[in-house]
C-alpha cells in the first residue's frame, strides 16, 4: 500500500499515482475510526478500480481537529477529492462515512457516478449511554463496541485491531463524531438520489439493523441490496470476500 499526506489529511491507496482510465473508490470510516477499517478492501478490489481509504481531519494519521457536524466532515472529504483530481469518483461509507457519503452525494449530484453504503442509515440517533460511556470511561465505550459492534459469529481476533485504533481515537473527537451522527437526518430528501447505489447490510448488526436498508432500498430508486448473514456493523473486517465480491459485481455493472 502507498501511503500519502495531503493538506494534513493522511490516506492509504493501493497504487499510486492513480490510474486516470479507472473508476476511483474513495472509502470513509465511521466514528472513532481510521483507514484500518478497509485494508481488506484495498488491495482486493484494486484490481478494477483505484482504492483510496482516508482518516478524517483529528483521526488515525491526520492531522487538525475533528468536526461536529457530518456537513463538516463531507466538505473536508470534498475537498481532499478535489485536490488530488481523483479520476472517476465513487464513494464507499461505513456508518458515519456512510452519512458523510450521503450527504456528498446529495450535494453533488452531478459529481460522483455511484456510490456505496454500508452499515449506516439516513438517521443515525445515538443512545445517550454511549456519550456517557465516552465522557467518563473511554475503555468501556470500546468494550460496549466489542459487544454490539460485531456479529456473535465472528472471530475476535480479526476485530482487534480496530478495537486498539478505536482506544487511540481522542475521546474529545468520538464525543464530535457522535454529535455530528446524532444530528444527522437525510430522511426526506433520499428520493431525490439518481446515481446507482449498493446498499449493505449485516443480519447481526445491532447498531444499525436491516431496517435501516430496507429504508435505503424503498427510497433510493436506482439501489441494489446485498444482505450478508453471520455480520455485524463491521461487514467489510467481519465478512470481506463477501463485500468484497458485492462491491466488485457493483463496479462491474455500474462504472466500467
Amino acid at each position: 500500500m502507498e501511503k500519502q499526506e495531503i493538506n494534513g489529511i493522511f490516506f492509504i491507496a493501493d497504487k499510486w499515482p492513480l490510474d486516470s482510465e479507472k473508476p476511483t473508490l474513495f472509502f470513509i470510516h465511521g466514528a472513532s475510526g481510521s483507514n484500518i477499517l478497509w485494508h481488506e478492501q484495498i488491495t482486493d478490489i484494486s484490481k478494477i478500480a483505484n482504492t483510496i481509504a482516508l482518516d478524517l481531519p483529528g483521526h488515525g494519521k491526520s492531522k487538525g481537529s475533528g468536526k461536529e457536524s457530518i456537513g463538516d466532515y463531507a466538505n473536508a472529504v470534498m475537498g481532499l477529492i478535489q485536490k488530488i483530481d481523483i479520476p472517476k469518483p465513487i464513494l464507499c461509507g461505513l456508518s458515519m462515512g456512510g452519512a458523510i457519503t450521503q450527504q456528498l452525494i446529495l450535494d453533488n449530484n452531478k459529481y460522483f457516478s455511484a456510490a456505496i453504503l454500508i452499515s449506516t442509515g439516513a438517521k443515525l440517533k445515538v443512545m445517550p449511554l454511549i456519550f456517557d460511556l465516552i465522557k467518563t470511561d473511554y475503555s468501556r465505550y470500546v468494550d460496549m463496541l466489542r459487544q454490539f459492534a460485531v456479529s456473535e459469529k465472528t472471530d475476535s481476533k480479526r476485530l482487534m485491531p480496530i478495537f486498539e485504533e478505536t482506544m487511540k481515537c481522542p475521546m474529545e473527537v468520538s464525543l464530535g463524531d457522535f454529535r455530528a451522527c446524532d444530528a444527522f437526518d437525510v430522511t426526506d430528501k433520499l428520493e431525490t438520489v439518481e446515481i446507482p447505489v449498493l446498499i449493505v447490510t449485516g443480519e447481526d448488526d445491532k447498531l444499525t439493523p436491516k431496517q435501516y436498508g430496507d429504508f435505503f432500498e424503498s427510497k433510493i430508486k436506482n439501489s441494489k441490496r446485498i444482505h450478508i448473514m453471520d455480520a455485524g456493523h463491521l461487514v467489510p473486517v467481519e465478512k470481506p470476500d463477501k463485500v468484497n465480491i458485492a462491491i466488485s459485481d457493483f463496479l462491474n455493472k455500474f462504472a466500467s
